[in-house]
């Protein structure tokens, strides 16, 4: 999902998560957001922020078992010790890239990413895509929201763009 600045992607990826009033309705796999609590619908569908948020101390208190989301760590480039890191160590890529092994390792069934690749370099970038690439092939939905037209071409299967709170298939926007 492509579009300009305010048009309105964070607010629907945070819609579908569940995050803020909205209407409309979502389903997954038969199942309607409305008829699970708030909490259960978001172990379905993760969402990672393009800010995501840390609030203990410790980057290994944000996960439920950090020995089994450390091999996720390493993929993309993070040291097993930095789950013993003070929340103020990571730079801001390094805090990217564990929010995404935090989302990942929750093992949702659709997962919302908002610029996940942003605040990277090049090879995180590329780990950051392969990683996720294996995770679509295994099952799992990603709605990957993205400033940069050649990553969009690399990682969807299909792409819409928003504007002025409109979402349009790009195909029908190229024609």
């Amino acid at each position: 999902m492509r579009g300009p600045s305010g048009a309105g992607k964070s607010l629907f990826l945070r819609a579908i998560a569940d995050l803020d009033p909205n209407e409309g309705d979502v389903v997954l796999a038969g199942q309607s957001r409305d008829s699970l609590a708030g909490p259960q619908w978001r172990r379905l569908v993760g969402y990672l922020p393009a800010e995501p948020g840390w609030w203990a101390d410790r980057i290994g208190s944000h996960f439920s078992d950090w020995a089994k989301a450390a091999p996720l760590a390493a993929r993309l480039g993070l040291p097993a010790e930095a789950g013993d890191w003070p929340v103020t160590r990571p730079s801001t890529g390094e805090r990217t890239r564990l929010a995404l092994v935090r989302a990942l390792a929750a093992e949702p069934k659709v997962l919302l990413l908002d610029e996940p690749t942003a605040a990277l370099d090049v090879n995180s970038v590329l780990a950051v895509e392969d990683l996720i690439a294996e995770r679509v092939a295994a099952g799992l939905a990603v709605l990957w929201v993205t400033h940069d037209p050649a990553q969009a071409g690399r990682v969807s299967r299909r792409s819409v763009i928003v504007s002025a709170g409109q979402v349009t298939d790009e195909a029908e926007e190229n024609a």
